[in-house]
């Protein structure tokens, strides 16, 4: 795969989404950027507005298995992870043989995932980190690609368990899908008067171009200003007074990781500032934590990155980008994140 291929099926994903997730092009953006950089995607929104539908749509544009897991306060980890169960030999004899639980799929779709209570939502850190999960002393390989859509309801909180920030640090993007415009709604409303649009879904790939678009995106090259660039926007967030909990380095590798995938969607072989900028709202947001008095002043985590941002120069002399890419990451730096 090259950098022109990579774009045109990342644009051949996009359209082909979009036909039953109707307005959200940013969204749907920003999820396949998710996919083609090995990330993860955290979504806190009210239910209804199509988060489930995005995953479903996904998974049958690229030809892949999507599980879905509903949870709730009583679910346990071995719900999510499998067991080992008892299996009767033809003589008679006994023996324990594992059976795979829903996280053994390439999209998994995790609803309410702060309705599950901490000892469960810590079985997924394994698996989104190391696409693999361990039951009784032995390791078993996640499928490849593999992609986690959690959405968790931000206005109702009742009987709920927040994440911590160790697990919010393993999804690469928190976002909020939004209710659709009037227009939107209206495509939403016609299409799926007679059943589920999703359900009528083709795929435009399989599995193994997805790899080949990952492996492509990593290959993408970073110049020496452009990763100084992100060093130092992740520095700013340790020293800016209003932030409690700064990016860690694994925000500075999601980004890197981020930018890479964003640049081959417009068909480049290398990074640009205006990347950086595009995704670093989404990348960073669940990553830092403002102080109690930032928060009294009324501050947004948006602002303080502003800020921050705004006192570092972008490096000079890198080629920038044509109008359909600006016009895609100006789309990309409005999408709403929580």
């Amino acid at each position: 795969m090259d950098a022109q291929k990579y774009k045109q099926l990342f644009e051949r994903l996009v359209s082909n989404v979009s036909t039953v997730i109707h307005g959200k092009d940013d969204v749907i953006r920003l999820a396949l950027v998710a996919l083609s950089a090995n990330g993860h995607i955290l979504f806190e929104d009210v239910p209804g507005v199509g988060k489930s539908m995005l995953a479903r749509a996904l998974g049958a544009s690229m030809n892949m298995d999507i599980n879905r897991i509903q949870c709730t306060p009583d679910m346990l980890p071995s719900d999510i992870t499998g067991s080992s169960i008892i299996e009767q030999k033809a003589r008679g004899g006994m023996n324990f043989v594992f059976r795979p639980g829903p996280v053994f799929t390439n999209v998994l779709l995790i609803d309410e995932i702060n309705r599950a209570t901490p000892k469960t939502q810590s079985a997924l850190l394994e698996a989104m980190a190391e696409r693999n999960v361990t039951v009784e002393g032995t390791t078993h390989k996640l499928p490849n690609p593999f992609l986690c859509l959690a959405t968790q309801n931000p206005v109702e909180t009742a009987g709920t368990f927040s994440l911590p920030e160790a697990q919010l640090d393993r999804f690469m993007f928190r976002l909020s899908m939004g209710y659709p415009g009037l227009e939107a709604e209206r495509l939403v409303l016609r299409g799926n008067s007679r059943g589920l649009e999703v359900e009528n879904l083709e795929p435009v790939c399989d599995p193994t171009d997805v790899l080949r678009m990952i492996d492509f995106a990593a290959d993408v090259e970073i110049s020496t200003a452009v990763e100084t660039y992100i060093l130092e926007i992740v520095q700013a967030t340790r020293q800016d007074p209003s932030f409690l909990m700064a990016a860690s380095p694994r925000a500075t590798i999601a980004l890197a990781r981020a930018s890479k995938t964003l640049a081959a969607s417009d068909g480049r072989a290398d990074v640009y500032p205006e990347d950086i900028k595009a995704l670093l709202k989404p990348v960073l947001n669940p990553r830092v934590v403002l102080t109690p008095d930032a928060l009294l002043r009324g501050e947004t985590v948006e602002d303080v990155l502003d800020r921050a941002v705004s006192r570092i120069k972008a490096p000079l002399g890198i080629e920038q980008s044509g109008d359909l890419a600006k016009r895609k990451r100006r789309e990309l730096a409005m999408s709403p994140a929580s």
